[in-house]
């Protein structure tokens, strides 16, 4: 007998990727990436709860003028400090009365030759690039989950993390460790409502990426990336909104290549 199956099933994906009603918990204060998200989340209709390190504090109120005080509220946070993680977690969730998204675009890097990496410079990269979104993690899942409405954390990885690149070990082995994290946490909280991903960029042209390439190393490296260039932060930002929309619901623990195809070369 042949089986039967009924051709219109759907899941219910909303092809506008809107986000009307959820909180989203930002990390990354005023850096490019987590801006770029800022907007596009409040594009569409969900509010943003901005982490930010204490150096940006002169800018943070014309940043959430910008962004419209009725979308967004700001909170410092050293990410790579469970106090400050979870007091700005607790905050964020007063203000805004409830937490469904997560994007942990803090980060940081600095470029040293294995032999000259410092402990001090090692610990910082490890801190800011991986402790840190496990700490976010934590500390919003342990709402997410008491909550039983499930939530949406994207982590920004790097091509980094896959490919070994010259003055990248202390941040590749950040990197490298927050894709083997975000696999761990998507089957853990898989079946509780949570899916967990990571984006991976290029070199994206945010003030810490433009330095950090600037000159003819930058230009030696587009000859290595098929497109040509270096990626730009509404790019990332459109691959993260896709992760925290319905229409990602079944992608948990992948991890989304956004390098012009540096890494298949």
């Amino acid at each position: 007998m042949a089986i039967q199956y009924d051709m219109s099933l759907r899941h219910g994906v909303d092809f506008d990727f809107r986000l009307d009603g959820k909180v989203a918990v930002v990390t990354g204060g005023l850096g490019g990436i987590a801006m770029a998200t800022n907007a596009a989340l409040i594009a569409k209709g969900a509010r943003v709860a901005i982490f930010y390190p204490s150096f940006e504090e002169p800018r943070v109120k014309a940043a959430i003028e910008e962004l419209g005080t009725a979308n967004a509220a700001a909170f410092p946070c050293d990410v790579a400090s469970e106090a400050d993680v979870e007091k700005a977690m607790k905050a964020a969730l007063e203000h805004f009365g409830d937490l469904h998204l997560l994007v942990n675009a803090a980060g940081c890097i600095t470029l040293t030759p294995a032999e000259e990496i410092s402990v001090d410079e090692w610990e910082k990269q490890i801190g800011v690039n991986l402790t840190g979104p496990f700490l976010c993690s934590k500390h919003f899942a342990r709402h997410v989950l008491s909550s039983g409405h499930g939530g949406k954390v994207v982590n920004i990885a790097s091509q980094a993390a896959t490919v070994a690149i010259d003055r990248h070990c202390a941040y590749t082995s950040a990197k490298a460790g927050l894709i083997g994290m975000t696999k761990v946490l998507a089957k853990e909280w898989a079946l509780r409502g949570i899916t967990v991903n990571t984006v991976s960029p290029t070199v994206v042209l945010t003030p810490m990426g433009a330095a950090a390439w600037e000159g003819e190393k930058g230009e030696a490296m587009k000859k290595q990336i098929p497109v040509g260039r270096f990626a730009y932060t509404d790019e990332i930002a459109a691959a993260i909104l896709f992760l925290l929309s319905n229409g990602a619901d079944m992608i948990t623990g992948a991890d989304i290549m956004i390098d012009g195809g540096y890494t298949i070369c």
